[in-house]
């Protein structure tokens, strides 16, 4: 594997890059339940997210879409 400036290996800025797309997708369903009024749903999902931010890329967590409505 090549590492690239900062250390990391290309394969695990793949798999970073990977969880981002993730979480975007999540941020979206978060706003989409929120919208529907669902949001039982959508909070437990901005649970989620959080926690995935916070204890496993160990990432600020960031405002969740539904909250700004």
């Amino acid at each position: 594997m090549a590492a690239t400036q900062n250390g990391r290996s290309d394969e695990a800025e793949r798999y970073k890059q990977a969880a981002n797309d993730a979480l975007q997708q999540l941020d979206w369903c978060i706003g989409y339940f929120a919208g529907i009024r669902k949001s039982k749903i959508a909070n437990g999902l901005a649970r989620n997210r959080s926690y995935i931010r916070e204890r496993l890329m160990q990432e600020a967590a960031e405002p969740v879409p539904a909250s700004d409505r």
